[in-house]
């Protein structure tokens, strides 16, 4: 199987560019890809991770990646996808989120070795050009009716928000760059999510025009539920690649969350493996979905690409943890997690002689009353072991960290200090 035909294999292409000629370039020789990331946050989320990944795939090919971070687009705002324009930002936010989501950029990127990815920022070749020689070397080579042609300018033109000159110019600065990099580091690629078909096809063009010389888009299915709700939005907002935006264990726990409809779809598109271990995975899954062995594997596999292999099985140490396992086992990096995430209440071991007040304390129980009726149902534990009414919590050997762990039924945590 090619390349081309492995990523339509995994559902990772929606539009291309002349299909077999690509498919050729690529399997004539390393070929310069790339992926732009606007800074429109400080931190990157789970909805830009496909393109991330889609570097390393290529890079793992063998192909030079070039991934991109917009200081100078982020200064304008894509209106690709969007309904109203975005708030723009002061240079020097701009400057910290680029500082920010280039650390992410690096981490799953391999930027040493034989092959090393090359990180690129737009505003290095844009905020210095005067405007005059951008309207006469660029703006002249890309006419009004074709950059009304392109999706992302008609659908918000039709909009009641309109479109601003400045959101116009986007598709100009983004083709420029593909120009640019083109020029500098012979890059014959863009690829994006699907919204960005107008942006990219603007750059082939300009190159075209330019260099008289050929280049390359692909695309990418934009990714929903199966339910047809937005990918990478939670309860509590957006997953977070920065882990004080969203915690490894959390981020874990998103995954682990993924429907048994879309996991074939979220494996096939994010994982590395290759399609026969997918395949092999999907297969054991189908006999035990209860088990969720592929949402494991895809959690796992991607909090190991984003937070590292040891913050990966501390997660994983972690949920088992709250989810069934013997706490006592946990080691102290799993009780670090789990303290992460938990709420704690220290109290004095004179505390711990009213349980059903201590229980109250820790919000497991409405009222003392509750508290001692959960008891005689032996609905509370303290690290694994079953409660009664004459239990006294501060006798329990405390965990790693010197916690205890307070739970009521499979799913309500607290934990606990106890000073003397």
């Amino acid at each position: 199987m090619d390349f081309i035909a492995e990523l339509d294999a995994r559902g990772l292409i929606h539009d291309t560019t002349d299909r077999e000629q690509l498919s050729a370039r690529l399997a004539s020789g390393p070929i310069g890809v790339y992926v732009g990331f606007d800074p429109t946050a400080d931190s990157l989320h789970v909805g830009h991770l496909l393109g991330q990944v889609g570097l390393r795939r290529f890079q793992l090919n063998g192909h030079r990646v070039f991934p991109l971070a917009g200081g100078a687009t982020g200064m304008v705002g894509d209106p690709s996808g969007r309904s109203e324009e975005r708030n723009l930002l002061t240079r020097d936010e701009l400057e910290h989120n680029v500082r920010s989501i280039s650390n992410q950029l690096e981490g799953i990127l391999d930027f040493s070795g034989v092959n090393p990815a090359t990180m690129v920022n737009n505003a290095d070749w844009t905020v210095q050009m005067p405007l005059l020689d951008f309207l006469r070397d660029i703006g002249k080579h890309v006419s009004v009716p074709q950059m009304l042609g392109k999706d992302s300018v008609k659908s918000r033109l039709s909009a009641e928000s309109g479109l601003s000159f400045t959101e116009f110019s986007y598709m100009l600065l983004q083709a420029n760059d593909f120009r640019h990099l083109h020029s500098a580091h012979n890059v014959e690629l863009q690829m994006g999510g699907s919204d960005q078909w107008g942006n990219i096809t603007a750059g082939i063009d300009l190159i075209r025009r330019t260099a008289s010389a050929s280049a390359f888009g692909l695309t990418w299915p934009l990714l929903t539920k199966s339910d047809g709700t937005k990918f990478g939005k939670t309860a509590s907002g957006a997953v977070w690649l920065d882990p004080e935006r969203t915690s490894p264990y959390q981020f874990r726990q998103f995954w682990l969350q993924t429907d048994d409809a879309d996991v074939r779809d979220r494996l096939m598109r994010f994982s590395l493996k290759l399609l026969e271990e997918i395949e092999e995975i999907l297969v054991q899954h189908a006999t035990a979905p209860h088990e969720r062995v592929a949402q494991r594997a895809l959690a796992h596999e991607l909090t190991a690409m984003v937070h590292g292999e040891r913050a990966a099985s501390a997660a994983d140490a972690a949920a088992a943890v709250l989810f069934g396992s013997d706490p006592r086992e946990a080691d102290a990096e799993a009780m670090r997690v789990v303290a992460g995430e938990l709420s704690l209440t220290e109290v004095s071991a004179a505390d711990c002689e009213d349980l059903p007040a201590l229980l109250v304390q820790c919000g497991l129980a409405k009222s003392k009353g509750d508290a001692r009726r959960t008891l005689e149902q032996r609905g509370f534990r303290c690290n694994g072991e079953v409660l009664d009414l004459d239990s006294n919590v501060s006798e329990i050997a405390p965990l790693k960290g010197g916690y205890r762990l307070m739970q009521k039924g499979r799913t309500s945590h607290h934990l606990l200090q106890i000073f003397s």
